[in-house]
This record gives C-alpha cells, sequence and structure tokens, in this order.
C-alpha cells in the first residue's frame, strides 16, 4: 500500500469524524454549562456545613458509583449533602480545586502531584477505576487503512519511512493515556523513541486526526477504543494484560479532608453501596452511564460496564499502593513533568513535596 492510500480518509471514517464532532459539541456545551457551576465559592468551607461536599469530575465512566449514589439516594442515607460538578476539561478541573471551588475530585495520580506541587495539596482517597487490568482500559488505535497492526509493526513501518513524523502517536503531555503508550511501547520490547508522539491535547480531535490517517495511531481511553473498533479502526495495544497500569483516583484537599474526614467517610461508604448495586444490575445503569459519561450513541447498546473497586477496605479508606504511586510519579520525573521531590505515604493518601 503505497503513502497516498493511507492519509486518503475512507467514507467510513468520515462518518465517524462527522458523528464524533457531533458529540464533542455535545460534551462542550455540557462542559460550559457544569464549569460556569463549578465557579462558584464551596459550600463546604465552614465548620457549620461539615455535611456538605462538593465532588468535580470529567464526564467520564470513571465516576458512575457517584452518579448511581446520587441518583439513588445513597449520599442522604449516609448523612451528606453532595453536589456532582462536571467540568469540560482537566485545566478548569484542576483550577477548580486549587481555588477551593471543589473539596474532592476524580482524576489521576499525576495530576494529584502537580497539584501539590503546585501547592494545592491533595491526599488520594481511593482508587476510582483501575485496581485490576480490565477496568478503565486505554490504549493505541489507528485508521483501517494502516499498513501495520501492532506496536512492533507501527515502528518497523516508521523505521523504513524517510518521514516518519507524520505517523507519529497522538497523546498529551503528562497524561494517563501518555504513560500507558510508554509502557506498552516498553512491554513490546521497543526503544521509548522508537515511535514519535504529536502533542493532540484534545481526544475528539485526536481520535479524528487517527480515523481520517493524518497521525500515525492516538492514545485513547476506552470509551472511544470501543468506538473505533465498532467503526473498524484497528487496536495496535491496550493495557488490559498484565498488571494494571492505568488509574483514576478520588482525591481530597488536604485542607479539607483535615477538618472533615467524616465526610469522605460517608461519601466513601455510599461510593460502595453504589458499586455493590452496579455490580448486581449493570444493565439498570446503562442509560445513566450513556448519559452522564456522553458514550456515543453508535455503541451505547454494547458499551461494557466495568466493576468498580471499593473505596473502604478493612474499615480504612482504601488508599493506592505506594507501587502504583511511585511508578507514575517516576515516569514524571524521567520525562521531565515534575515529581523531582515528591513522595506518597500510602497509610494516609497524602504527598509530600520535600
Amino acid at each position: 500500500m503505497n503513502r497516498s492510500s493511507l492519509r486518503k480518509p475512507s467514507a467510513k471514517a468520515i462518518s465517524v469524524i462527522v458523528a464524533f464532532a457531533l458529540c464533542a459539541f455535545m460534551l462542550a456545551l455540557a462542559g460550559c454549562s457544569a464549569s460556569t457551576s463549578g465557579s462558584a465559592q464551596s459550600s463546604s468551607s465552614t465548620s457549620d456545613d461539615v455535611k456538605t461536599v462538593r465532588i468535580g469530575t470529567m464526564p467520564t465512566e470513571d465516576i458512575l458509583p457517584a452518579w448511581v449514589a446520587q441518583q439513588e439516594g445513597l449520599f442522604e442515607t449516609n448523612g451528606i449533602d453532595a453536589e456532582i460538578v462536571v467540568f469540560d476539561s482537566a485545566p478548569s478541573l484542576s483550577a477548580a480545586i486549587t481555588a477551593g471551588e471543589v473539596d474532592m475530585a476524580m482524576t489521576d495520580i499525576m495530576r494529584a502531584v502537580k497539584l501539590t506541587e503546585s501547592g494545592a495539596d491533595v491526599e488520594i482517597d481511593w482508587i476510582t477505576l483501575g485496581t485490576t487490568p480490565d477496568q478503565g482500559r486505554f490504549g493505541i488505535m489507528t485508521n483501517a487503512d494502516a499498513p501495520y497492526s501492532t506496536l512492533s509493526e507501527m515502528a518497523e513501518y516508521v523505521a523504513s519511512e524517510p518521514d516518519s513524523d507524520k505517523y507519529a502517536v497522538g497523546a498529551a503531555a503528562n497524561t494517563v493515556p501518555e504513560y500507558v503508550f510508554d509502557i506498552l511501547l516498553e512491554r513490546n520490547g521497543l526503544a521509548p523513541d522508537a515511535i514519535a508522539t504529536v502533542e493532540v491535547a484534545s481526544l475528539p480531535e485526536r481520535f479524528s486526526l487517527m480515523a481520517s490517517g493524518n497521525i500515525g495511531a492516538a492514545a485513547l481511553p476506552a470509551s472511544l477504543l470501543e468506538l473505533g473498533e465498532n467503526s473498524g479502526m484497528k487496536l495496535l495495544a491496550d493495557d488490559t494484560q498484565g498488571d494494571n497500569i492505568s488509574q483514576s483516583v478520588m482525591v481530597s484537599r488536604v485542607a479539607f479532608a483535615d477538618e472533615h474526614a467524616d465526610t469522605i467517610i460517608a461519601v466513601a461508604k455510599a461510593w460502595d453501596e453504589a458499586v455493590d448495586m452496579i455490580a448486581a444490575n449493570k444493565d439498570a445503569y446503562r442509560a445513566l452511564l450513556i448519559e452522564k459519561a456522553n458514550i456515543n450513541a453508535d455503541i451505547a447498546d454494547v458499551y461494557p460496564i466495568s466493576d468498580y473497586p471499593k473505596a473502604i477496605e478493612a474499615e480504612t479508606l482504601a488508599h493506592p499502593s505506594s507501587d502504583i504511586v511511585e511508578k507514575q510519579i517516576e515516569w514524571m520525573r524521567t520525562k521531565g513533568y515534575g515529581g523531582d521531590n515528591a513522595s506518597y505515604d500510602e497509610a494516609t493518601g497524602k504527598i509530600s513535596k520535600d
């Protein structure tokens, strides 16, 4: 296959791009509305309101148990008034955490480290998705016409191309997809620079560039991998085998956690009750997942609903292990993303910046 056939988007790819653009537009509308509400002062900032908590998140499946807890009244039965505030981007969510506009948030380990390094101290309370390899899939995908079907084949093809940068993998710096891509290269016996990356921060844009053949591949989360597979794209590799390498986590601002530990425990109990309800009847919450996580309509009926980790183990918060967190901090150091003086205390979930 010559290069020109690789660059030309198929009719199917174009239909995927159009459908996804519409999805992205709806996501932007939802995110902008939520971000406006997120700019208000935190209602849990005084000791007179210790049972009120604002939880920030992106529109993603990783926080489905919180939405179930909200729908089923589980927060109320655990004695708290919880508001879930949805943000349209990770930077806007981080800004809300920094400003104290949310008390807890669903984010990732790298962002938790960066928040602490910037002076917005957070503790990692529990893993929201990613205790096992089948939870929270991430992977590398290419278009249907690409002349390679695995990461190793892609590396070999790229090495033979004089203009290899045209076949870079779309990713975003210091994010879970980029971390997963680097680990997948290692697992496939490839050098860190075997395949170049190109910065594409927007997930919709990243998917569209991959689908149209304008980049060699894209590092994507589960919902877009499922959409791509349903549209005939090729999965080059994912993280569903071996040790799990991608986690999303619930964090709390340390200033809030130190004063309102009982509120965090109440949120965790409601989360665990919701986890049990999802496990007992996953399809009962499919419509809620599709609505809240903006799952594309083409895959709504078949999208796999995950099992979710518990927030409490042995009557205490299930902070992620030091092994999980320290590996990601070390990766940040290697990439020059920070973490130079960061360390993690598994017993408390706190990140220090000595």
